[in-house]
C-alpha cells in the first residue's frame, strides 16, 4: 500500500503568489507527493483587502515551477465554471504539468460567495444533479472524438475536444464531500478518489461503509478508490506552541479558541502535539484505509511545519 502526503493551502487567508511558490518548492524538495489549493473567491465579507488567488490559474503557475508533485484543487466548485470550460482548463493543465493533475470537483456549498458574485445558489438536490451531469460532460469530452450530451442543465452538440488530457484514460477524478446518499454514490460511479475532512472515528467508519455499499450496488471495486484525508498538523511538545496553533486555527475559522476546541472535540482532525501523538493519528487513518493525506499547516508557518512533518512524521508513518 503506497502512502502519499501532500501540502494544502487556502489562498483566501491572504497569500501572495511568491509565498505560495516558496512553500510549494520547499515541499517538493522535502519529498511531499502533491500540492493542493481550494477554490474560493474570498474568506468572508470582511475580507476587503485580503488576497484570495484563483485556484486554476494558481495551479497552472505552480505546474511550471514543479516537476514531481501531483497538483490538484480540493475541490473545484462545479457552479463556478461551465463543465465544458472546466474540462478544457483541466486538460490544458494536465499537458502543462506533464500528466500530474488530480481533478478534484464538488457540488459547491459557500452560499455567501454565490450571492456576492451573482451565481444562483440552487437547492442541494439541484447542485448534486448538476455535479452528476458535469461529470458526464467532462468524461465525454476527455474520452470521445466528438461528444454529444443532452441533460437538464448542460448540453453538448458534436463537441470536438483537443488536446485530450495527457493521462489516460483521463486524470484521476477526486470527488469531495461527505453526503452518504448522493456524493458517495457519485464517487462509486465516477470517482477514482474521494476526500474526507475532519470527522470523528465512528463517523469516518460509517462513511467508508456507506461508500463500500455504493460500490457493491454498482459493481465497483471499493479498493480501486483512493481514500484521501484533509487534516491540520503541528508537531510540538511546547504547550505555548500548541496554544498558538489552536489560536491560529480558531482565527482562520472565525471562532474563539473555546469554540474551536469544542468543535475539535466532536470533529477531530487538527492535531497539535508530540510526534508520538501526531503519528498515532495518521497511523490510525492508514489502518482505516486512507492512503493520501493533504495536510494544511498554520498560515505563516507552512515551511517550518512542513519540514518538521517531513523529517519526523513521514518516516514513522511509512514504516508503520
Amino acid at each position: 500500500m503506497s502512502i502519499k502526503f501532500g501540502v494544502h493551502f487556502e489562498p483566501l487567508f491572504g497569500f501572495d503568489y511568491r509565498t505560495i511558490e516558496e512553500i510549494t518548492l520547499s515541499a517538493e524538495k522535502l519529498g511531499f507527493d502533491s500540492v493542493w489549493t481550494c477554490d474560493h473567491f474570498f474568506k468572508n465579507k470582511d475580507s476587503v483587502s485580503t488576497n484570495s488567488l484563483e485556484a486554476w490559474t494558481l495551479l497552472t503557475a505552480l505546474a511550471t515551477k514543479t516537476s514531481t508533485m501531483q497538483i490538484g484543487v480540493l475541490v473545484t466548485c462545479n457552479s463556478y465554471r461551465h463543465p465544458a470550460l472546466l474540462a478544457k482548463i483541466a486538460a490544458t493543465l494536465d499537458m502543462i504539468s506533464n500528466g500530474r493533475l488530480i481533478f478534484g470537483i464538488g457540488a459547491g456549498w459557500k452560499k455567501v460567495e454565490y450571492q456576492a458574485y451573482g451565481y444562483r445558489f440552487p437547492s442541494p438536490k439541484e447542485r448534486m444533479d448538476r455535479l452528476e451531469e458535469a461529470l458526464q460532460v467532462i468524461l465525454a469530452l476527455w474520452t470521445k472524438d466528438q461528444a454529444t450530451f443532452e441533460g437538464e442543465f448542460y448540453r453538448l452538440a458534436d463537441a470536438v475536444f483537443a488536446p485530450k488530457p495527457l493521462q489516460t484514460p483521463h486524470p484521476p477524478i477526486l470527488i469531495g464531500g461527505h453526503g452518504e446518499k448522493r456524493t458517495l454514490r457519485l464517487v462509486a460511479k465516477y470517482g477514482d478518489m474521494c476526500n474526507f475532512s475532519p470527522w470523528g472515528p465512528n463517523r469516518l467508519e460509517h462513511l467508508l461503509n456507506a461508500l463500500k455499499q455504493h460500490c457493491a450496488d454498482l459493481g465497483r471495486d471499493y479498493d480501486d478508490i483512493t481514500k484521501t484525508f484533509l487534516g491540520y498538523c503541528c508537531i510540538t511538545d511546547d504547550e505555548d506552541e500548541i496554544l498558538g496553533f489552536n489560536k491560529r486555527r480558531a482565527f482562520e475559522q472565525g471562532l474563539t479558541v473555546k469554540q474551536y476546541l469544542e468543535k475539535q472535540a466532536s470533529l477531530p482532525g487538527a492535531w497539535a502535539g508530540s510526534i508520538d501523538e501526531v503519528t498515532a493519528q495518521y497511523e490510525h487513518l492508514v489502518n482505516m484505509g486512507f492512503t493520501h493525506f493533504q495536510i494544511q499547516f498554520s498560515y505563516g508557518y507552512e515551511i517550518e511545519m512542513s519540514e518538521k512533518f517531513a523529517k519526523q512524521a513521514i518516516p514513522r508513518i511509512l514504516h508503520h
